[in-house]
């Protein structure tokens, strides 16, 4: 099991539109509305890494987000 966090910023008053998007994508766990730098954290939980890029890649392809940054965490 891999977990990723993505921090996603959005064009200005697509905040909902973004939101629902982002609900719809297979492999997102939760999807917290942020105030701050960013405009949403995403929980992503997949199989493995390569899944992991794909979900990422799909958040991307929005017309809404306008940058992502994703970081991978590991077990200890």
């Amino acid at each position: 099991m891999v977990i990723g966090v993505t921090m996603i910023n959005v064009l200005p008053g697509h905040e909902k539109e973004s939101y629902d998007e982002l609900r719809k994508i297979e492999g997102i766990k939760d999807v917290y509305h942020v105030f701050g730098e960013y405009d949403f954290v995403v929980i992503i939980e997949v199989r493995d890494l390569t899944i992991l890029n794909t979900v990422v890649d799909r958040i991307r392809e929005s017309d809404t987000v306008t940058a992502t940054q994703t970081i991978v965490g590991a077990e200890l």
